[in-house]
């Protein structure tokens, strides 16, 4: 029997063998990489030895930095994945306010996210590669999206596609939990 996405616990190996062999087939240095993402070199040495947990925030730069999706570092192949909340990998962001959970690997046209936001919190997210939009459904609670200088109001089944490759940042107005579906597009680049 095929395990589950995230079953084995070796997210973070996984990571790291996944980054090595990115950043060594694309002729970048750890330092040329480090340099690139604005992350220090010690960092990105011990999320490629697939040392502790890295932050969202550290992953999406990576991934930026060698412009592959998020789930190109994970490399889940099965040809039936079920995505299961209490086994799926969490990438929190360094507050541990916003918490996104990987559904299945992408193929570099699109990722899969549930997320969830703590009450009354914000999580700012920096611009993602060029091209790249998001599309988020609130599940359950509710949520501000800043996009530019604009606020958009969502409530439960709301959904809205927006330019990630702008900033953006998300609020939760409500004293409840926020649960998001998003689907992240490559397909512009």
């Amino acid at each position: 029997m095929q395990q589950n996405s995230w079953e084995d616990g070796n997210a973070g190996k996984r990571i790291g063998a996944n980054l090595r062999q990115f950043r060594t087939s694309r002729g970048m240095s750890m330092e040329h990489l480090a340099n690139k993402i604005g992350i220090s070199k010690l960092t990105l040495m011990n999320v490629e030895r697939g040392d502790g947990n890295p932050t969202l925030a550290v992953i999406w730069k990576i991934a930026n930095g060698l412009n592959i999706p998020v789930t190109a570092l994970l490399s889940i192949e099965s040809d039936v994945s079920i995505a299961r909340r209490e086994d799926g990998l969490k990438l929190a962001s360094s507050d541990q306010i916003f918490v996104a959970e990987p559904l299945f690997q992408s193929h570099g046209l699109y990722e899969l996210y549930r997320g969830y936001l703590q009450p009354k919190a914000e999580y700012a997210s920096s611009a993602h590669q060029f091209g790249v939009r998001e599309y988020v459904t609130v599940m359950s609670g509710a949520l501000n999206i800043e996009v530019g200088d604009k606020t958009y109001y969502l409530k439960e089944y709301d959904s809205i596609k927006f330019k990630g490759d702008l900033d953006h940042k998300y609020t939760n107005p409500s004293s409840e939990l926020a649960i998001l579906h998003f689907v992240i597009s490559y397909h512009s680049m």
